[in-house]
């Protein structure tokens, strides 16, 4: 997987969650029933997102040490 396709995912990752986390508020601001896949989804694509995160900087921390 090249670089840019790396960070294509990562921006459609980030662009899911938003639109997930939208849905569930606005749910909750009418009142409106919300099925449990939102969160749950909402909350893995998160839980990818900061992995992603600590693994960068793990590595870059490691290119920086030699």
């Amino acid at each position: 997987m090249t670089g840019k396709t790396f960070e294509l995912m990562r921006v459609w990752a980030v662009l899911t969650g938003l639109a997930l986390l939208a849905w569930y508020f606005v749910g909750l601001a009418l009142h409106e029933t919300v099925p449990q896949f939102v969160s749950m989804m909402a909350t893995a694509i998160g839980g990818f997102e900061m992995m992603l995160f600590g693994q960068e900087v793990w590595f870059k921390r490691g290119a920086n040490r030699g």
